[in-house]
């Protein structure tokens, strides 16, 4: 097995190895499972991809997670990302509730932050691809955190931030988290800094769904949290990958931010998702918070409120 690099300091293509290998062999696992912990994005190239393929090389690195609620086929391990209606073969419009999301896809985030367990890896398959746009963009917060300097990573180190997919969605509209979205998932509260066991680096964790810092006030906490996405998305320090048939990427949600896209409306676009859950194995553990601080009133034990639901500009 070889990988080639295709990021800014992050990425490589894997080479030698795919999917059915990773499920046979321990050793290819072992492979990939290291390249991975180095590497943090992982591109396969001309996988013959089936659901039943996807799930096992998934199960591979961990338990797989659920889809969010009321996404299409929540009631088995796959998130499809698609504006095909399942129903009737048609384009979905631009208003659809599944095309409202593929906006909020397009914004920098993290997947599953906003869960009582967050994600370790997301493994994303091509099924159907436009001819133009529709990339995958992303950003490693790992190098992110190298960057930063030195004070500000103390202050970080022992922050923690609170997460919320109401928070993210209402970026886009108003009501594109239903009620029964927000009460299955409850804001969720991490430390600003996951640290990796293998390899004992340091990540920024910090995403869209990010609303609220433990001590801090609201209008400080999201200018902050502004101020550090851009900074981890820097030009020159990101990349963003053109998908062709064949395809499938994993991403450490511990060490990266990643955001689709735009596609033209009338081309289709359809991709399959598993998400496998992280562990303490995985450095969950040191993410946990002992107090739970309001960010307006510093020793507080409250769960700070996400904020008013905002429109897009």
């Amino acid at each position: 097995m070889t990988c080639r690099a295709v990021g800014p300091g992050f990425g490589a293509e894997v080479q030698g190895i795919g999917l059915a290998d990773v499920v046979a062999s321990d050793d290819a696992y072992a492979a990939v499972r290291t390249a991975f912990e180095e590497h943090s994005v992982l591109l396969f190239r001309d996988q013959d991809v089936t659901d039943q393929l996807q799930l096992a090389f998934s199960r591979r690195f961990g338990p797989l997670e659920s889809p969010t609620p009321g996404t299409l086929a929540e009631s088995s391990f796959f998130t499809v990302l698609t504006n095909v209606d399942p129903a009737t073969g048609a384009l979905m419009a631009p208003d659809h509730k599944e095309s409202l999301r593929a906006k909020a896809n397009q914004l920098w985030h993290t997947d599953s932050s906003f869960k009582q367990t967050p994600a370790l890896t997301s493994i994303l398959s091509a099924r159907a691809i436009p001819p133009t746009g529709g990339e995958t963009e992303f950003a490693s917060t790992r190098l992110a955190w190298d960057r930063l300097p030195a004070a500000r990573r103390a202050q970080l180190a022992d922050a923690f931030a609170w997460h919320s997919y109401a928070h993210s969605r209402g970026k886009i509209a108003p009501h594109l988290a239903s009620e029964r979205e927000k009460s299955s998932l409850p804001p969720a509260r991490w430390r600003m800094r996951w640290r990796n066991p293998v390899n004992g680096r340091d990540a920024l964790y910090v995403a869209s769904h990010t609303y609220a810092i433990d001590g801090m006030n609201d209008a400080d906490a999201q200018s902050f949290i502004d101020e550090l996405i851009a900074f981890t998305t820097m030009p020159g320090c990101t990349f963003e990958h053109r998908w062709r048939a064949g395809d499938v990427i994993m991403w450490d949600n511990r060490a990266v931010l990643h955001r689709g896209r735009p596609w033209p409306p009338d081309a289709p676009r359809h991709m399959v998702r598993t998400t496998v859950a992280a562990t303490d194995l995985d450095g969950l553990a040191e993410m946990h918070g002992r107090a739970l601080t309001s960010p307006a009133s510093a020793g507080s034990s409250r769960r700070p409120s996400p904020p008013a639901t905002r429109t897009s500009p």
